[in-house]
């Protein structure tokens, strides 16, 4: 489809209507620039499935426009989906110093760090890409080194926020840069493209420092170990728990792959204060007294191979949960995790450990702008057009009322679908077109190999199990040789129902035998009888409808 002439396009191939796989896409009649590539976590309907990336035929089929992908922060929902890009698209990526820490361990993993363009920018930088200029201003979250991007094109400014909050004292001391905001909103911003996490909490979003406070007492009031659990990339999170740690005299132990590999990119790079000799290894806690140690560890979102869930169950080895140890939750659940999250407080609690979870406990504030935030920031960049971003239908419906009562006309709000293009022409946006947008699902070392087909027989497997029927058959007359053997998986115990298992070896004999007496005899034909006629009766006596698989050995 690709550009049209002096037309500016701007859609999203994820992050709309969801929470996960952010990509958004800048279009001119030469030139294509991404804006992130993230995955997200499948939900308990995606059998086996690992990831799930954004679909980027579109990308692929334009891929002589492609021009460069520029990322505003480091979290898995805007990075996750990088290196199964690049080996579809060699493009250079741009991103911040902590940032491009991140990519370079999932492109070191994947092998393609070497072969990889990453350029380091700033929010002082500047790009040109044929008819855009882009430039950037810095905003908080809950991740160092964040960006939201200004491309500066012929048809008027368009503004892309990232994910933001206003914090007015920040952690690790990068103040939004407000007052670039306002100067780029003076300049004119013909569209704005908003995140949407939390249009819905009404109120401004509260300081991390006040985390800070929350996690020291917890830490002064603890009597045996301190275990707490958040995103390994809350940088300013880590740097708190050392503090903690520092002034109870506690040594800290990491648990966790993520959790390792992030403090060791962010101390590497800066972004970490640690004192020297405060890292212990995870074999040297049971060597100092409990009151001694603090342990920082992933598995915050209840993930069954994370290293808090398997401390909840006893099975991470020489690290165990004592009576009287505490334990601390400090993040606030996505939604969709809240069953294992739960799960994982009660085991702790059977154990005899004092457990802090729940953001009302001040242990947890959002990265993401409230109402006031997200007001304030439609009101800093006065855009004439404004695409709500990152979020459910609901928070995108509700980010556009907020903008109407700062000003923005409600026509000129464009709530979109994954694949709709706005296209602006002569500083007029218009939704009229689509293309191909949806998800690829990695499974395993497979990426985009799975379809609806195949989940669609693993949900039939997991809910009523298999069947599979062995005919041996005469090649001669095409009859049976010998009585059919049957074999289950997941759809009854043979011992507890050898009557049934009866009477479905009649049914296949007598079906076989009515399709040879009616010269219906092919195999293709005896097969397909078979799963009808055997599913329908199946049905009928155990309201189950197993996989069914006839076989055929000739003989």
């Amino acid at each position: 489809m690709g550009g049209k002439e002096n037309v500016i396009s701007v859609f999203a191939l994820g992050g709309l209507h969801e929470i996960g796989k952010n990509m958004y896409v800048i279009e001119s009649s030469d030139d294509i620039i991404i804006i992130d590539c993230g995955n997200k976590f499948p939900d308990e309907s995606l059998l086996g499935i690992d990831l799930i990336i954004p679909d980027i035929s579109y990308l692929e089929e334009n891929k002589k426009k492609v021009r460069a992908l520029i990322v505003t922060h480091g979290h898995e929902d805007h990075i996750g989906g990088i290196p199964y890009l690049l080996k579809k698209l060699n493009i250079p990526v741009y991103a911040t110093r902590f940032t491009l820490g991140l990519i370079e361990l999932k492109l070191e993993e994947h092998k393609l760090l070497r072969d990889t363009e990453l350029i380091e920018i700033d929010s002082n930088s500047k790009l040109a890409f044929g008819e855009m200029d882009i430039d950037f201003f810095r905003v908080n979250h809950s991740i160092p080194d964040c960006l939201g991007i200004v491309f500066r094109t012929p048809q008027g400014n368009i503004v892309h926020t990232g994910d933001f909050k206003f914090d007015l004292t920040p952690v690790n001391q990068q103040f939004s840069d407000i007052h670039k905001m306002a100067q780029i909103g003076t300049d004119g911003v013909l569209l704005l493209l908003s995140e949407s996490t939390n249009a819905e909490r009404p109120g401004g979003t509260p300081s991390e420092q006040m985390v800070g406070e929350q996690v020291l007492e917890a830490f002064i009031k603890a009597t045996g170990k301190v275990v707490l659990s958040t995103f390994a990339s809350n940088i300013n999170r880590v740097q708190q728990v050392v503090e903690a740690a520092q002034k109870t005299r506690r040594k800290l132990a990491l648990l966790g792959r993520s959790m390792v590999n992030v403090v060791d990119v962010a101390i590497e790079r800066g972004y970490l204060q640690v004192p020297e000799g405060m890292i212990i290894e995870p074999n040297e806690i049971n060597e100092l007294p409990p009151e001694k140690v603090a342990i920082l560890c992933t598995g915050s979102q209840g993930e069954p191979l994370a290293a808090l869930s398997r401390l909840s169950t006893g099975n991470f080895r020489g690290v165990e949960i004592l009576p009287d140890d505490t334990v601390i939750l400090a993040a606030g659940p996505i939604p969709g995790n809240e069953k294992g999250i739960s799960k994982i407080i009660d085991n702790l609690f059977a154990m005899g450990a004092k457990v802090l979870y729940g953001s009302g406990k001040g242990l947890h504030v959002s990265g993401h702008g409230y109402q006031e935030d997200l007001k304030l920031m439609l009101t800093l960049m006065k855009p004439k057009y404004f695409i709500p971003i990152h979020g459910e239908y609901r928070m995108l419906h509700q980010h556009r009322i907020l903008a109407e009562s700062v000003g923005v006309e409600k026509e000129n709000t464009f709530i979109i679908k994954n694949g709709e293009i706005v296209d602006i022409e002569n500083s007029i946006a218009r939704q009229t077109r689509e293309i191909q947008a949806g998800n690829t699902y990695v499974d395993g070392i497979g990426v985009g190999d799975v379809g609806e087909i195949v989940l669609r027989d693993r949900k039939q497997l997991s809910e009523d199990g298999m069947l599979v029927i062995v005919l041996t058959m005469s090649r001669t007359d095409k009859k049976l040789v010998s009585r059919p053997d049957t074999i289950t998986r997941g759809f009854v115990y043979v011992r507890d129902s050898e009557e049934l298992m009866r009477d479905m070896n009649r049914l296949i004999e007598k079906t076989v035998n009515d399709l040879q007496s009616s010269n219906k005899g092919q195999w293709g034909v005896i097969k397909q009888s078979l799963k009808k006629t055997l599913g329908e009766y199946l049905f009928n006596k155990t309201r189950r409808r197993p996989m069914i698989l006839p076989i055929i050995i000739e003989i």
